[in-house]
């Protein structure tokens, strides 16, 4: 088969001044995109700004022979955004490609953590994909082409100590993506989601260096660039790390109908066996799936 080319492409990258999203914006270069390097320079909380870190990431892909523009912006400033935008159109005239990489930490467990940290990682990680993924939407509509790649977590899939405000914004990029996938079919828009495991800025200190070191971003972005290519699928969960690639999916029993008439808490307790049975179950591709189950069971199937 052939290689995956991104020739004639133009991809814009969030947070990739550094760890994934600098691989990411590499590896698309490296294959022929133009690519729009977006870092606000900040620390790992968010603090501090500049866009040294991604002039660095330009003159990279410019000595590797190809074309990247620098952009400092924080993707939750409306203008920044529209900035970062009109960037990338003047220079090229096209959007194909989005990767929605940027993201914070405020870890803490819930009782100690202040809502303002909660509201800012939220900003960050959900409106910090929604902002950008909404400034281009339009113009891949126009296109009838757009390849978007949003990045959640095992934390908001799964859950992880310490990091509620962290994983319930990366649950919600899911959440979003799973209705634009849906909305963005008819203009040959693909949207995906990547679950990475890899030792960046944001994981130093939570592993042994010996773990950190077989955990490279650069394990992680082969399936972002697929999930970005001409190829890529609609409404995947890639979890990817070490170079292992998995498929994560939303799964819903078949259940059991318990009928309207006299039904009570003491029916659901005792029928939970039922619920909970694994045969049959299904990952639904649209929510209207689960309204047709429901409607199937009541009329007796």
């Amino acid at each position: 088969m052939a290689d995956i080319r991104f020739d004639g492409k133009v991809a814009i990258v969030t947070g990739a001044g550094g760890g994934l999203g600098r691989q990411h914006a590499l590896e698309l270069a490296r294959r022929g995109a133009k690519v729009l390097v977006n870092d606000l320079g900040g620390s790992m909380d968010g603090s501090g700004g500049g866009s040294d870190a991604a002039n660095k990431v330009v003159e990279e892909i410019k000595a590797l022979g190809g074309e990247a523009i620098a952009n400092g912006s924080s993707v939750t400033d409306d203008a920044g955004v529209a900035l970062m935008v009109k960037q990338a159109m003047d220079a090229w005239g096209r959007i194909d490609i989005l990767i929605a990489n940027a993201g914070v930490l405020r870890d803490k467990s819930f009782s100690k953590m202040t809502i303002e940290d909660f509201e800012f990682v939220l900003g960050v990680h959900l409106l910090g994909t929604v902002k950008p993924t909404k400034a281009v939407w339009e113009i891949m509509k126009e296109q009838n082409y757009g390849r978007i790649v949003v990045t959640t977590s095992s934390s908001g899939l799964y859950g992880n100590f310490g990091q509620s405000n962290y994983g319930a914004a990366k649950l919600g990029i899911v959440g979003f993506m799973n209705t634009i996938k849906l909305e963005g079919q008819k203009n040959n828009i693909h949207i995906n989601a990547v679950s990475p495991v890899a030792a960046t800025r944001m994981t130093e200190g939570l592993m042994p260096p010996e773990v950190l070191a077989k955990l490279a971003p650069e394990y992680v972005t082969p399936g972002v660039v697929f999930l970005a290519s001409d190829e890529a699928p609609t409404g995947a969960i890639l979890t990817a790390g070490a170079g292992a690639f998995a498929l994560s999916r939303i799964i819903e029993t078949e259940g059991v109908y318990l009928g309207e008439g006299g039904l009570s808490v003491d029916e659901v307790r005792d029928n939970w066996g039922k619920i909970t049975d694994e045969t049959g179950q299904k990952a639904y591709f649209a929510g209207g799936e689960q309204g047709q189950k429901f409607f199937r069971k009541m009329a007796g199937g």
